[in-house]
């Protein structure tokens, strides 16, 4: 007698419970990370946001302005004691402008300062190039600071600074403080000019 068989397809179903619990099982598994995760991403978020409200604060702020309010005796005596003539014969601060700054610094500061007393034989400079140069013989790298510095004589900020024709001449002497480059391209400059004719020492600071 033959016997035929047939096979049933079973589907497997797993238990609902079973797969809640084994998700749980992972999750907490994962939970320390994930939270310490959350916890650096908040923290990153609460640092960003305190930066850029700071930085807000200070390029948007009521003390970031530009001011040309006369500058006091005391606050300019360094630009005499960097060049070595002494603050002792500060007279007048006849002008003053200090600009606000950008965030990475940007500025344009300048003086012009009347002095008591100064002769030509006293603005030497020594065999290493430091002290004082003639305007009208500068070259390399001070004659670019020049030449950056003429850069912010086409407008009305400094419109009391010399001009760039008096800056070349032959009465118009420079001391180089700073110069900071990029490459060989000045992109910040310190220099003190000094007329001796009427006793005027000119000052700026500017870097782009």
């Amino acid at each position: 007698m033959a016997i035929s068989t047939s096979t049933q397809n079973l589907k497997y179903t797993e238990d609902p419970r079973l797969v809640y619990f084994t998700f749980a099982q992972k999750m907490k598994k994962l939970w320390p990370m994930i939270k310490w995760a959350l916890v650096a991403w908040g923290l990153f978020c609460l640092v960003g946001g305190i930066i850029i409200v700071s930085l807000a604060a200070y390029q948007f702020g009521p003390g970031n302005t530009d001011s040309t309010k006369l500058s006091s005796q005391n606050d300019v005596r360094y630009v005499l004691n960097w060049c070595r003539l002494g603050d002792e014969r500060i007279e007048e601060v006849v002008h003053s402008y200090i600009s606000s700054r950008s965030f990475t610094g940007d500025h344009l500061d300048a003086h012009a300062i009347r002095i008591s007393h100064v002769e030509e034989n006293e603005l030497k400079k020594d065999d290493w190039g430091a002290g004082w140069h003639k305007c009208s013989e500068v070259e390399g790298v001070l004659d670019d600071a020049l030449g950056f510095v003429e850069g912010w004589l086409h407008g009305d900020k400094i419109s009391w600074f010399p001009t760039e024709e008096e800056i070349r001449s032959e009465g118009m002497f420079v001391y180089p403080w700073s110069i900071d480059c990029h490459g060989t391209r000045p992109t910040s400059v310190e220099l003190i000019f000094v007329r001796p004719k009427d006793q005027m020492i000119f000052f700026i600071s500017s870097k782009v």
